[in-house]
């Protein structure tokens, strides 16, 4: 069975210092496009599972969303890394899906689509509902947010800096291990 990286985008990929309405506004965290080819050089399954609710709320459509994951997932390949696959929930914030973290859906979806082995597979996320979802879904959880996180539970797995720091600790590790 495969291991994956379930990541969040926006924070841990791209910066965020605003809602990514389109393309223009989209630019990556030093380090996200190396920390992604590692996974690769490593054998794990890399997905996006991040909440868009703007397109839901009307303030970007649907086909500006998928023109920056077609950017984003370009750009990675260029770089040398692979996305296995994108969801997004573009549901509003309050619709009540399944599939909004911290909700588990998109995460289990993939996991059952994919056949990956949760055991040895990870959340990244910089918001405390990534972490909600990734330990919804079994997975390990990693958080790379500056919310304090104190008498929160439950509490993440690992807390890194960035996606590459996660990475370049959270495989090495592995790798030594087996």
């Amino acid at each position: 069975m495969p291991k994956a990286f379930f990541l969040d985008r926006d924070g841990v990929i791209n910066e965020n210092p605003h809602p990514i309405n389109h393309v223009g506004q989209f630019a990556f965290i030093p380090g996200a496009l190396d920390a992604i080819r590692m996974l690769r050089e490593h054998d794990y399954q890399v997905f996006v599972v991040t909440n868009q609710g703007g397109v839901g709320l009307g303030f970007m459509k649907q086909e500006a969303l998928d023109e920056i994951h077609r950017h984003m997932n370009e750009r990675i390949a260029e770089a040398g890394g692979m996305l296995t696959e994108i969801v997004a929930c573009t549901h509003k914030p309050k619709e009540g899906c399944a599939c909004r973290k911290p909700e588990p859906g998109m995460i289990l979806e993939l996991v059952r689509r994919h056949n990956i082995d949760t055991s040895r597979s990870y959340m990244v996320g910089d918001f405390y509902t990534d972490i909600q979802a990734g330990h919804r879904a079994g997975l390990k959880t990693v958080y790379i947010g500056k919310e304090e996180l104190k008498g929160k539970t439950p509490q993440p797995d690992y807390i890194f800096d960035s996606l590459f720091d996660a990475v370049t600790s959270l495989v090495g590790m592995s790798e030594r291990s087996h």
